[in-house]
């Protein structure tokens, strides 16, 4: 497994890999991300992309303690969750829960570190289509307002440092609309955390 889980130089704010060693991508250079720095596992790619969708789709959560491994072992991740406040696995909508049985990114963020994982605070307040049937410029729009933190729990938010986990990132919108209503409540350094990037 671990042939296929070569790190690779990325954007430190998007994940995205880049060629030249170079800090960011043009893309976040001309439009910084609400998102202070993310972080990736693996390139959504074979064997991963199958292996994503088994966990996912197919009800073998049993790959999260794997791909929390492989995160582990990816360039400054430990660092990351060694310093951060809370890791928040991203909520799904209650309809989808039910659907899937399990928030996947929940799991993960388990097998991660349990001790730091802070449910029922970052909010999902509307359900949206699946992001991967959208294109870019819809899921942006889609998921805009789709996340906020709990209006009773914004003093566990204001001043900390709070790493946001996700199973994979396409365009980033749902990371950066939680990213977005994460800072408004005063989140003071945010990290996105998925397990694959798409490239």
């Amino acid at each position: 497994m671990n042939a296929f889980a070569q790190p690779c130089h990325r954007c430190q704010t998007c994940a995205r890999a880049l060629l030249a060693a170079t800090r960011q991508c043009g893309a976040c250079i001309l439009t910084p991300p609400p998102l202070d720095a993310c972080l990736t596992a693996v390139a959504y790619a074979y064997p991963w992309s199958d292996l994503v969708g088994d966990f996912k789709f197919r009800e073998q959560p049993g790959w999260a303690a794997t791909f929390a491994q492989l995160l582990r072992a990816a360039p400054w991740v430990e660092p990351a969750l060694e310093s951060c406040d809370m890791l928040m696995p991203m909520p799904m909508s209650k309809e989808r829960l039910r659907e899937r049985g399990y928030n996947q990114s929940h799991v993960l963020a388990t097998a991660l570190d349990r001790q730091k994982v802070a449910q029922d605070i970052l909010l999902r307040v509307t359900d949206t289509p699946p992001q991967r049937t959208l294109p870019r410029s819809e899921r942006l729009r889609s998921v805009q307002h789709a996340f906020a933190v709990d209006p009773f729990k914004v003093e566990y938010v204001r001043g900390k440092r709070i790493v946001v986990l996700d199973d994979v990132m396409t365009s980033g919108a749902s990371l950066h609309a939680a990213a977005s209503a994460l800072r408004a409540s005063g989140a003071a350094h945010i990290t996105g955390m998925v397990f694959a990037r798409t490239e």
